[in-house]
């Protein structure tokens, strides 16, 4: 009995008291109606899977859904004396209630190297094994994870509480280069030139999309380091904030590694009723990144590249 008189408060947030409290019931403008939010990582679901969800809708809702900025489905207008049935047959449906509070919320993310020309890295497989370790984790603040599978940012993750790029270093490799310029004319941030019929690469300019070694028509330009980069505190909103560069990790297992770490830092340090973005100082910021250096040996400071919302 002691033990349960002293468990911190946090622990006493994590009880549940039903589907009314679930982060994903959202009451309307109109209280006497709920909004239902599913989990969707990544935004995928099965053509069974929508036909499920849409039978739901009808039944329980007012027969619409919506899609959501966070890439799942919100059903709308449902009575909350029908909550509970309705979050029995979402759950059966492999779609269950989501989250919108002080929580982790839906992961995001781009298609990922499986359908997008453009991008370096997995973006929904990753998304999903984050989903499985921390979706709904209460938190003293919302935190929202993006993933982008290139610096193309498409899904915005330098604008979310923690925000994911995949990218690749690019290097030019020994063997006649034709001077063609095809990776000068894709090279979007010209940091590419041809002198005395050679291509040249600036590395200062350069941000790692990785779009010149799949323009190379030679194969010369290699992928030397695929990594991805980490940023943390960004949101949106009326006043939109770019997230801070924290590290760049080589593996899917070190950056599952890496986003548990943040996540344990803000559940035990941050202060709830603030922006992550407005308490990043006084968290320490910086000492939390030397410290996690120390664990990830191999991470690498991120090459600073400063974003600012007009490069997006």
């Amino acid at each position: 009995m002691l033990n349960n008189q002293i468990l911190p408060k946090y622990r006493v947030m994590q009880h549940q008291f039903g589907i009314h409290m679930k982060g994903g019931v959202i009451t309307e403008r109109n209280a006497d109606f709920s909004t239902v939010r599913i989990r969707a990582p990544a935004g995928v679901l099965s053509a069974e899977q929508l036909r499920g969800v849409a039978a739901i809708a009808k039944r329980y809702g007012s027969g619409v859904v919506h899609c959501t900025t966070r890439q799942t489905i919100e059903i709308p207008h449902v009575d909350p004396k029908r909550l509970k049935n309705l979050g029995k047959a979402l759950e059966k449906n492999g779609t269950p209630v989501g989250s919108e509070q002080d929580e982790v919320v839906n992961i995001i993310s781009c298609p990922g190297n499986e359908r997008c020309k453009f991008a370096n890295i997995d973006t929904v497989t990753l998304a999903k094994k984050i989903d499985a370790k921390l979706f709904g984790k209460v938190m003293p603040v919302k935190m929202r994870i993006a993933i982008s599978g290139c610096p193309n940012a498409c899904t915005s993750p330098m604008l979310n509480e923690i925000g994911i790029i995949g990218r690749i270093r690019p290097v030019r490799t020994e063997g006649l280069c034709t001077g063609c310029g095809m990776c000068v004319y894709y090279c979007k941030e010209k940091a590419i030139r041809v002198r005395n019929g050679i291509s040249e690469l600036d590395d200062e300019k350069c941000v790692q999309c990785g779009v010149c070694v799949r323009s190379c028509s030679f194969n010369l330009l290699k992928e030397l380091h695929t990594h991805y980069l980490v940023t943390v505190g960004g949101r949106r909103g009326r006043h939109p904030k770019i997230g801070r560069e924290l590290l760049t990790v080589d593996n899917e297992e070190q950056i599952l590694f890496v986003i548990d770490k943040i996540i344990d830092w803000v559940y035990r340090r941050a202060w709830s009723g603030r922006l992550l973005s407005e308490q990043l100082d006084e968290l320490h910021f910086e000492k939390f990144r030397e410290d996690i250096m120390k664990q990830v040996p191999e991470a690498g400071l991120a090459k600073s590249h400063t974003l600012t919302l007009t490069s997006i």
